[in-house]
């Protein structure tokens, strides 16, 4: 239940892209837990901020857990520059706090993760567990079928994998939205978790819905409820 809470605060509401102009968005979802008798409610928002700088920010929350994600970053020259990134979690057992700052002068990226203090070198294109999002969603609107991220988890530098299925059409509670559907590639021998998401077609590939089925058979689906991109109201047909 807790990599399900973290894997959506990972993945909601993906906006606009890496190289593109990035649009300003809102969405809010609802989460269903199968086998535990528990919902819960997230939100997203892409915003302008001065200086050519976005704030990308993550809410959730359920009955015993909440959690929030932020971001802060800009674009240059067709690729995403994180500048610092902030995760707290509480509930679900062991709370979780991690503060990062990139700093693209000496390329280090510097902060906390729990207590233990991170200090690592970045090259151009490395990105935080937020902003790798909007690279994704760029490749994906972009027409890529495969797409390979290094991010910085925790510590250390991990390489986040993906690939295209097809087009599908999903049912939200904002209409029949089509989506390019898209999975997480894990090695097998490593790792039996599965992890699905649809992306809408027609509105700047937001993210309309994400699956995930966990290595013990839990599973769990997060769903749009509505959103607005550009300022425009999400809907379906």
């Amino acid at each position: 239940m807790r990599r399900a809470l973290l894997f959506a605060a990972a993945l909601l509401a993906l906006p606009a892209s890496q190289a593109a102009d990035l649009q300003p968005f809102s969405a809010s979802y609802t989460a269903d837990w199968k086998q535990l008798p528990m919902s819960g409610t997230a939100e997203r928002s892409l915003k302008a901020g001065a200086d050519g700088v976005w704030n990308l920010d993550f809410k959730a929350s359920m009955v015993i857990a909440s959690l929030s994600e932020s971001s802060t970053l800009k674009v240059d020259k067709d690729v995403m520059v994180p500048l610092t990134y902030n995760f707290e979690r509480s509930g679900l057992g062991k709370s979780k706090k991690v503060d990062l700052v990139f700093d693209w002068s000496t390329k280090f990226v510097t902060g906390s993760d729990r207590s233990d203090a991170v200090k690592l070198p970045i090259n151009r294109g490395v990105l935080d567990k937020s902003t790798y999002q909007l690279a994704l969603q760029h490749d994906v609107a972009a027409g890529k079928k495969s797409m390979s991220y290094q991010v910085v988890d925790g510590d250390e530098l991990d390489t986040y994998d993906f690939r295209v299925l097809g087009s599908e059409k999903v049912s939200t509670k904002a209409g029949q939205i089509d989506a390019i559907k898209v999975e997480r590639v894990r090695d097998p021998t490593q790792s039996k978790r599965t992890t699905v998401l649809w992306f809408a077609k027609d509105w700047d590939y937001l993210l309309v819905r994400l699956q995930q089925v966990e290595t013990d058979g839990k599973e769990y689906n997060i769903m749009l409820q509505d959103g607005t991109v550009n300022g425009k109201a999400v809907k379906g047909s």
